[in-house]
């Protein structure tokens, strides 16, 4: 069983596996507040307590992800960025990275089937309900800030049920297979013990 889910995490970045987020009908609360969410452009500021956590979080994540984003600058902006949309999102940015992995194997530009986007797999009938007609599902900020703020919302509907949220985010809700995906990614590469956060 251990070899099988390690033979589907080698596979995982060959194949983007989201894409069959469902259109659901969003009450006006809800809708106004994902809005907000995905529209706030207001400039960035470390989302780390302090610059030594920062140093360690950084120095950590850049190793695991040397493999899959070769060039420094770029794997440092985007681990600053996963890590700060996340934690705006009041998520655990390991989970993010995790969910990452299995949605579209750290491939900025991966379309999945269904059409689903970017690092993690945003269906573009999101921008249409809640963002703006010139977000670029591509582009690194607003492909995390879209997924975390969904995955946040689905969070919100499941209350507090990461498996059941996970579920929602793929599609594939009421089946175990892509939440043992990400859990299983997240807990055996992204696991961050000397990480204070946890998942609110």
């Amino acid at each position: 069983m251990r070899r099988g889910i390690g033979l589907l995490l080698l596979l995982a970045p060959l194949v983007a596996h989201a894409g069959a987020q469902k259109y659901e009908p969003l009450s006006a609360s809800v809708h106004g507040a994902l809005s907000r969410s995905v529209s706030d452009r207001a400039p960035q500021h470390s989302s780390f307590e302090n610059s030594s956590v920062a140093t360690d979080w950084l120095s950590e994540m850049s190793g695991r992800l040397a493999k899959r984003i070769p060039d420094r600058a770029t794997r440092l902006d985007f681990l600053r960025s996963v890590h700060y949309e996340a934690t705006r999102a009041g998520l655990d940015p390991q989970l993010v990275l995790g969910l990452i992995q299995v949605e579209s194997g750290f491939k900025k530009y991966a379309v999945s089937s269904a059409g689903a986007r970017g690092f993690m797999q945003v269906m573009p009938f999101w921008v249409k309900l809640v963002g703006r007609s010139d977000d670029n599902l591509f582009h690194l900020r607003t492909n995390l800030r879209y997924g975390c703020t969904i995955l946040r919302h689905y969070l919100d509907i499941e209350r507090g049920d990461l498996y059941r949220a996970l579920g929602r985010y793929n599609g594939s809700l009421g089946q175990a297979a892509y939440p043992n995906m990400v859990r299983a990614a997240w807990y055996r590469q992204w696991k961050y013990t000397g990480s204070t956060l946890a998942l609110r």
